[in-house]
């Protein structure tokens, strides 16, 4: 079961990202700012998805490394570390208060250095996700090369 649910939370994790970063992207450059307010009030909500989704993720892959370290395992721990802090310390913060401002019709200096802010660090995560990605295929294909040998 463990090993059906981290993939299907890892990709979940990172679409919902990606979502939330493409809107962000395609409402700011391409849409009225009402579309904007849309897009900004509207991704806190999607962290009732995105936080389970990364928590199982985790916790799912911390499970199927138990009693092994090192190399690519501790390559995608490394990287969980960053994801985590990053969304916590920066990304969640940085979507209430866009909300927050968009809500508000507040489209000042600040809502715009904070969107740069999320902007980059969502980007962060979508490379960080990917790699950890990579990596777990990388470590699914080895295992079944060992058991075919």
């Amino acid at each position: 079961m463990v090993k059906a649910v981290h993939p299907v939370a890892g990709v979940l994790a990172l679409a919902i990202i990606a979502l939330f970063w493409l809107s962000t992207l395609v409402s700011e450059l391409m849409l009225g700012a009402d579309m904007v307010v849309l897009v900004k009030t509207t991704i806190p909500y999607g962290f009732l998805l995105l936080i389970p989704a990364m928590a199982a993720a985790g916790g799912t892959g911390f499970r199927l490394a138990r009693g092994r370290d090192g190399g690519l395992i501790a390559t995608k721990a490394r990287r969980m570390k960053l994801i985590a802090a990053n969304g916590l310390l920066i990304l969640v913060p940085s979507a209430f208060f866009l909300a927050a401002r968009a809500a508000s019709g507040n489209f000042d200096w600040a809502f715009y250095l904070v969107q740069v802010l999320e902007l980059a660090g969502g980007a962060t995560n979508i490379v960080l996700l990917g790699m950890n990605m990579r990596d777990g295929l990388k470590m699914v294909a080895k295992r079944r090369v060992a058991r075919m040998a």
